[in-house]
């Protein structure tokens, strides 16, 4: 006999409900007796954790002591730049070319004979720099660069090494850089998504996984815009809706947000549901302000033209406006459809990815310096690992039987980075005589990660997240801050 009035939401239990709340109650009511007090601990008063606004999780937070950087352009080059034709230079190349290294070369696939650098390199700047002929408007701005030349990943492979450089972790499912900056810090605008993801032409390799938000929620997963598009209502997909008004769409996402409540409230913290929800009312306040930050026929034409029209030019000048606006990650992908994966041909496809990309990268560090942003945005360039010295032997693989193109190499390779309080004109370590292993301040991507998490406030070790019983954090069990790179 019923002692209540019959409410609509008792006619729902499932039969998977009804064994979630008998059967399975007793197990972990025996785990609470294990686990003790800790079981039910509040997550916002343990160290390290970031206490989030269920409410608005992109509100702005404080880090961990005052930061020298507060927001990050990470300009990605797809496939592997080769650090001996761009910013690593290799005299020695020279001598030996053509004739075996006197050295044993660990490499992926078979390789041949020492292969000179094709380019030309040259000091710039006061701090005299060396910089490949491929990158002169990268290298007008060299004395605010800070160069790494002996960065190192763990495999010659480009899915693993992706996730590495974008995630933390080779293998295993994880938050990427952008995800885990957006968690830390929030976002300036509420009405953009905090982490933004350019890639023309579709996905590059591992997809989506490269700007993923893995256990975190999903609110600071990266937003993918296929930056192939010009148009706004290609480039984001229905940013308008064409059928209601603004009330009327409000008025249904408050009815939505009514039922998904309800449905919340039977099933906690269900992170695909909590999702969703943010998904849907930041799609609805996006639809004004990205239509603005994504019009860059808005900017004066002296600008336009200093970043180009390409489509790398309209990337970048897209991503300052983004930043101006508070977004807080933009990761700008260069190479996708033609990386820079140049196991043949290496003269004529580096010469024609540099073009794409150096007059318009040149252009965002000028921008950036004139209007007063360079100081506390920093700026990222490279990939996921480098090339060899040598020239990769004819397979039938990827080099197509020609003798003119360089094989993975994750030993040894260069990134840089400028701004955000990085120490300008700075070239940091190197590789040895050849170009390809990094022997001198060698820089894991753990290092680079905990630095740019330094250079953002954090201490990399106490930004983490309780997950599955345990506090991950972006760099897992490494990674030490190479403070030399601080300014």
């Amino acid at each position: 006999m019923s002692h209540h009035a019959p409410r609509l939401e008792d006619h729902f239990l499932t039969r998977r409900d009804f064994l979630n709340r008998c059967g399975v109650g007793f197990g972990a009511l025996g785990f609470a007796a294990l686990a003790g007090p800790n079981l039910f601990a509040d997550s916002s008063s343990t160290p390290g954790v970031r206490p989030v606004n269920l409410d608005n999780p992109l509100a702005p937070r404080a880090p961990h002591f005052p930061a020298r950087a507060k927001r990050v352009i990470h300009i990605f080059a797809n496939g592997g730049p080769s650090q001996v034709d761009t910013f690593d230079p290799k005299p020695s190349l020279t001598k030996y070319h053509g004739k075996p290294l006197p050295l044993d070369l660990k490499t992926e696939r078979k390789t041949g004979a020492a292969f000179r650098s094709p380019f030309a390199f040259k000091k710039y700047g006061q701090s005299g720099i060396e910089v490949s002929e491929l990158f002169p408007h990268v290298a007008a701005s060299i004395d605010d660069i800070a160069v790494i030349r002996s960065m190192h990943a763990d495999v010659p492979n480009h899915e693993p090494s992706l996730m590495l450089m974008n995630c933390g972790d080779a293998r295993l499912p994880r938050p990427a850089l952008g995800s885990w900056v957006t968690y830390g810090l929030g976002s300036e605008n509420q009405n953009l998504p905090g982490f933004i993801a350019m890639c023309p032409g579709g996905y590059p390799i591992q997809e989506s996984q490269n700007w993923q938000s893995g256990f975190l929620p999903g609110i600071y997963q990266g937003n993918y815009i296929n930056t192939a598009f010009t148009d706004i209502d290609r480039l984001i997909e229905h940013i308008r809706n064409t059928s209601t008004t603004p009330t009327e769409q409000r008025a249904q996402l408050d009815l939505l947000q009514q039922l998904n409540a309800r449905h919340a409230a039977k099933r906690q913290n269900e992170s695909q549901l909590e999702a969703r929800i943010q998904s849907y009312e930041l799609a609805y306040r996006m639809q004004l302000e990205a239509t603005d930050a994504f019009t860059i026929a808005r900017e004066p034409a002296a600008i336009r033209e200093l970043y180009g029209d390409t489509t790398q030019g309209r990337q970048l000048l897209t991503a300052r406006r983004l930043l101006e606006k508070g977004v807080r990650f933009v990761q700008v992908w260069h190479g996708d459809g033609q990386p820079w994966d140049s196991h043949d041909d290496i003269e004529l496809n580096h010469r024609r990815l540099a073009r794409e990309s150096d007059q318009a990268i040149g252009a965002l560090l000028k921008d950036l310096k004139q209007r007063g942003m360079l100081d506390d945005t920093l700026v990222i360039w490279g990939g996921e690992f480098g090339r060899t010295p040598v020239v990769e032997l004819p397979t039938a693989g990827a080099n197509a039987g020609k003798v003119n193109g360089r094989d993975h190499n994750h030993h040894g390779f260069t990134m840089w980075l400028a701004g955000g309080g990085v120490k300008r004109g700075y070239v940091h370590g190197a590789t040895d005589e050849f170009g390809f292993k990094a022997v001198e301040k060698p820089v894991h991507v753990h290092d680079l990660h905990a630095t740019i998490l330094a250079l953002l406030g954090f201490d990399h070790e106490k930004l983490t997240y309780r997950h599955a019983g345990r506090d991950f954090r972006l760099t897992d069990v490494h990674g030490k801050v190479v403070r030399d790179l601080i300014a």
